[in-house]
């Protein structure tokens, strides 16, 4: 990450410079250099996000214009700044996966959803973008990796736990895969976490009176960009919005 490595190398220079070049000594340095290192990093994040949220706002133009390989285009331009900054590389990925994957390029978006899944302890702690991670187990459901798609949506549901929508997935697959105990088991838990989420009451109560699951009824374009069941519907310019949510609700 070079704004690290430059905000450190700029911090220390300064404490050099005075424990060296003054009488005060190494102890009177050392906060001075801190200041210097803390201030140039927020200065230098400061101005690699003002330059992704100019990005974004090309990114949300071309979705709303249904131009999404230019809007990919667009994210690809803004990876040089990936080594700048710790998780803009992730970030990046995650919505280059989750626009090729609405735009059922199921193949081409593995890779990049994979990419924007945080690797380490910090990463993952900082990083808690629920929708990459639903999206990312909808595609690995779609090819039959049912425990990791699971794996993906427990922990979509352990990040925003108010969130109907990752628990509405988690059900659903279950539902498919004929474990409908656990389905019901996963509604309940989102129920309990979210009190007040009429949409998850009454997928938990269809389920138990042995009715089937209706998300696109409840969820509408929201639930298609999961493409876990065919279109009821065709989509119209509300699904612009949907694809306009992947950057607004997460």
């Amino acid at each position: 990450m070079y704004n690290l490595l430059l905000s450190l190398a700029v911090g220390t220079a300064v404490a050099l410079a005075i424990a060296l070049g003054t009488s005060f000594g190494w102890i009177a340095a050392v906060f001075p250099g801190l200041v210097a290192s803390a201030a140039l990093y927020f200065w230098i994040a400061y101005r690699i996000r003002r330059r992704l949220d100019a990005v974004n706002e090309i990114v949300q133009r071309e979705i709303g214009a249904r131009r999404i390989e230019k809007a990919v285009q667009a994210l690809q331009e803004a990876m040089r700044l990936g080594p700048w900054q710790f998780l803009v590389s992730t970030q990046l990925h995650a919505s280059i996966g989750m626009l090729r994957y609405i735009s059922d390029d199921l193949d081409g978006a593995i890779p990049d959803l994979e990419a924007g899944l945080p690797r380490n302890r910090l990463a993952r702690a900082l990083y808690r973008d629920w929708l990459s991670r639903a999206i990312l187990a909808s595609a690995r459901y779609r090819k039959r990796d049912v425990a990791g798609a699971l794996a993906l949506l427990e922990e979509a549901v352990g990040l925003s736990p108010k969130e109907g929508l990752a628990w509405s997935v988690q059900a659903f697959i279950l539902e498919k895969e004929g474990r409908h105990e656990e389905a019901i088991r996963a509604l309940g838990r989102g129920a309990a976490a979210s009190p007040s989420d009429e949409k998850l009451k009454e997928s938990l109560q269809a389920l138990q009176n042995g009715r089937k699951l209706k998300l696109w009824k409840l969820y509408a374009e929201q639930w298609y960009q999961f493409r876990l069941e065919p279109p009821r519907m065709e989509m119209d310019p509300a699904a612009a919005r949907s694809r306009r949510q992947l950057f607004r609700k997460r």
